[in-house]
């Protein structure tokens, strides 16, 4: 698809994902397609919480939405994070409450640093 991690923290949690353009991920008026630009997006929000709150939790998407704010041409770079603080509330929550849902947001900028979409996720915990 074109699409790479560029960065990611030990800890799991923070990734750095970048999709170049390529001729398979351009669509009829040359930017990339919008399918491309959330599959960079879909996975990371679930992978982080998966490999820190470990093995006792179910981790799934419940939702996800993407919003296209302009022409994306180039590079696009997005950044997907969870601190550590955020990620010890959870399971604080999840512990006491038995499930939880939370929500998450990121944006994707292209080479001149223009937000070109923002996507946003829901996960069930």
């Amino acid at each position: 698809m074109g699409i790479r991690v560029r960065d990611y923290c030990d800890d799991f949690t923070r990734f750095e994902v970048e999709l170049r353009p390529r001729w398979y991920t351009r669509n009829l008026f040359g930017t990339h397609f919008g399918g491309s630009l959330y599959t960079m997006c879909d996975p990371f929000y679930v992978f982080i919480a998966t490999m820190n709150l470990g093995r006792g939790y179910i981790v799934w998407d419940k939702s996800a939405s993407i919003a296209f704010l302009k022409p994306a041409k180039g590079t696009i770079r997005g950044v997907f994070e969870i601190g550590k603080d955020r990620l010890d509330e959870m399971q604080k929550e999840v512990d006491e409450m038995g499930k939880n849902t939370y929500h998450f947001e990121a944006e994707l900028v292209n080479e001149d640093g223009e937000v070109v979409a923002r996507v946003s996720n829901e996960l069930y915990v």
